[in-house]
């Protein structure tokens, strides 16, 4: 399985408003339940206002189209980052997953996958 390696820092933050989300840009993903509006976006296209942010996450995502009949394929990537004590913020579109891990533990997160047989990329 590949590993496509996203190419710059992320933020999570919560907002107020998405109005304030510029929705041209090439990656971001919102959240919205009835309890909160999370976004993640690259980190310079943060809005400007928010109610908490958290800055210096970096990322990655399964490549390709999963099929929702596929079990165990976000659980197993997890497993082997909490066995290496690497927490993650993940997320999910209808395509495929997401894995955020904080930028000191990325290298280390990709060379562990790696070591675990996964293949990992470099985004174009």
């Amino acid at each position: 399985m590949e590993l496509k390696r996203i190419p710059y820092r992320l933020t999570v933050c919560k907002v107020a408003d998405i109005s304030a989300v510029d929705i041209s840009t090439d990656f971001y993903f919102i959240g919205k339940t009835d309890e909160e509006v999370s976004l993640v976006c690259r980190t310079e296209d943060t809005p400007s206002v928010t109610i908490e942010r958290d800055d210096g996450w970096r990322g990655f995502r399964i490549q390709g189209i999963l099929d929702f009949s596929l079990v165990g394929i976000l659980s197993k990537l997890s497993g082997i980052l909490a066995e290496n004590n690497i927490g993650i913020f993940a997320v999910s579109t209808f395509n495929t997953d997401y894995i955020l891990v904080k930028a000191e533990n990325f290298e280390k997160a990709l060379s562990v996958l790696s070591a675990a047989g996964y293949n990992i990329v470099r985004a174009d």
